[in-house]
């Protein structure tokens, strides 16, 4: 009987260490199994996240496209306003130089703005108005003041009979 105990020992020597290994292998299962249901919550969760980041995506590349189509109508309707008021600057100069015919148009340079126009007009109206009385001052200056004696010829008396000659041919050559 002795030896049977020894084998029964060895047998439950064995069955126990059967049993502790089964039970660490069920343990590192439920735990292997723990960590994969972990693991696809964090799966599941960043695929959410990710179709989230996708639409987000979408809808921005969506207000981009239509910022851009926006951008695109602004600066069209910019650059036909710009022509529109270059239009009306040019027939604002033709009609504030109409309206003063005394202002030589080279005075006042074409411009895309009404105040430089303005500016420009003023400087000219400056101009055309000291220019006048130069002019003014000048006729007279040159003017005959009325009931003035008239022009005597020059006295030749004193001059002797080549001199005069000499006179005479000078003035028949200068006409």
């Amino acid at each position: 009987m002795t030896k049977r105990t020894s084998e029964e020992s060895d047998t439950d020597e064995r069955l126990a260490e059967a049993q502790a290994r089964i039970e660490s292998l069920e343990a590192a299962a439920a735990d292997a199994e723990a960590r994969a249901a972990t693991a696809l919550e964090e799966l599941t969760g960043a695929r959410e996240a990710r179709s989230n980041l996708e639409a987000q995506l979408e809808e921005a590349v969506a207000a981009w496209e239509t910022a851009e189509g926006e951008l695109a109508r602004t600066r069209s309707e910019a650059a036909e306003t710009r022509m529109g008021l270059a239009e009306a600057a040019v027939k604002y100069r033709e009609a504030k130089l109409a309206a003063a015919p005394e202002i030589p148009q080279e005075l006042v340079p074409a411009a895309e703005s009404l105040a430089e126009i303005d500016e420009a007009f003023e400087a000219a109206r400056r101009v055309a108005a000291q220019l006048r009385e130069r002019i003014e001052d000048e006729r007279l200056s040159a003017r005959v003041p009325v009931g003035s004696p008239s022009r005597r010829p020059t006295d030749l008396s004193a001059l002797s009979a080549s001199e005069k000659i000499r006179l005479r041919l000078q003035q028949l050559s200068e006409r």
